[in-house]
């Protein structure tokens, strides 16, 4: 459960960088936010396969 809510921290601290680039017309944080969300994304479907296994 920890892992899964780790994930979804980073997630919405992903998009919050993103938010924040676009509002300061910063591109590499914006990246950075996007990249972040894309990490946290695959993380998640890890777990989801996890847990299809332990069914």
């Amino acid at each position: 459960m920890g892992d899964k809510i780790d994930n979804k921290t980073e997630q919405l601290a992903g998009k919050a960088k993103e938010k924040a680039g676009k509002a300061n017309d910063d591109p590499a944080l914006e990246a950075e936010g996007k990249a972040d969300q894309s990490k946290s994304n695959l993380k998640q479907a890890g777990e989801k396969v996890k847990d299809a296994f332990k069914k």
